[in-house]
């Protein structure tokens, strides 16, 4: 893969969609040897005026590349996009799951790719494309350590800060409760707003005494469009994903047996308000 002053690995990224997108382009942008693949051509066209190269396939991208990115939505793409990589991926290459999946599919891939010499990290993200573009992505990394020091340059090329959380499975973990509080935040923050609404508190100004108090959250002082607090405001981009993610968060706590405590019905009123209940 290269030592440090030597050739930089050849990295392949599949998943090109609103997170994975603009990851890809700042690696291409960083002068990294870059394959593409997608199911869908269009989603290829912005990369069209890149030095990116395009394989036909999972297995040839893998073959001309050392670390594989896959920024795929759910476990069923990663657990077969990851198996075409691995039957093309030489030893010693990398694969680091990008998506936001159960970590036992993590672990499960990882244990298929550590038979053929290839080792996975998990490394989930949270910031959204427009954090990728500036180099400010949060990732969160489960897995080898010394991996993760094979590809931060990749990784530096999007994201800061980029977390090490423990062995495969612990960054998906770690991504799994951040929704799940974002969720809770969003439901606690609505039920604020509304009891300000009811003792006459104007709610723009109301914001922004969140923005600046002890009280901040993102969800209290970043979704707050028109002047008026709903939660139903965030169904369209994010409903269906905190969805899956506080059903994991309960699946994780149930496996382990352990209560998910009181964020679970502060995230379940923002999860009914979006009209995507648990």
């Amino acid at each position: 893969m290269g030592s440090q002053g030597g050739p930089r690995p050849r990295v392949g990224f599949i998943g090109l969609g609103s997170q994975g997108g603009p990851m890809a382009r700042r690696i291409v942008e960083s002068g990294y040897p870059t394959t593409l693949w997608a199911r869908r051509p269009e989603s290829l066209k912005p990369y069209a005026d890149t030095a990116a190269t395009v394989a036909d396939s999972p297995a040839a991208l893998a073959k001309a590349s050392d670390v594989v990115c896959l920024c795929v939505v759910d476990d069923a793409g990663v657990r077969e996009i990851g198996d075409e990589v691995l039957s093309g991926l030489a030893e010693g290459g990398v694969i680091v799951v990008h998506s936001t999946v159960h970590p036992d599919t993590c672990r499960a891939l990882a244990e298929k790719a550590a038979r053929q010499g290839v080792t996975l990290i998990d490394a989930p993200v949270s910031g959204g494309g427009h954090a990728a573009a500036e180099q400010r992505l949060l990732v969160m990394v489960g897995g080898d350590e010394a991996t993760l020091e094979k590809v931060r340059p990749v990784f530096e090329t999007y994201a800061n800060p980029i977390l090490h959380l423990g062995p495969v499975g612990a960054g998906q973990v770690a991504k799994i409760l951040n929704n799940l509080l974002f969720t809770a935040h969003l439901g606690v923050a609505e039920s604020a707003y509304a009891l300000g609404r009811e003792l006459g508190v104007d709610l723009a100004a109301l914001a922004k005494v969140f923005g600046s108090g002890s009280g901040n959250s993102f969800a209290a002082s970043a979704v707050l469009p028109g002047g008026d607090y709903d939660a139903a405001r965030m169904a369209p981009i994010a409903g269906p994903l905190l969805q899956k993610d506080v059903r994991l968060a309960v699946e994780l706590a149930t496996a382990a047996e352990t209560e998910v405590g009181a964020v679970l019905p502060a995230a379940d009123s923002a999860l009914n308000t979006m009209q995507h209940p648990r």
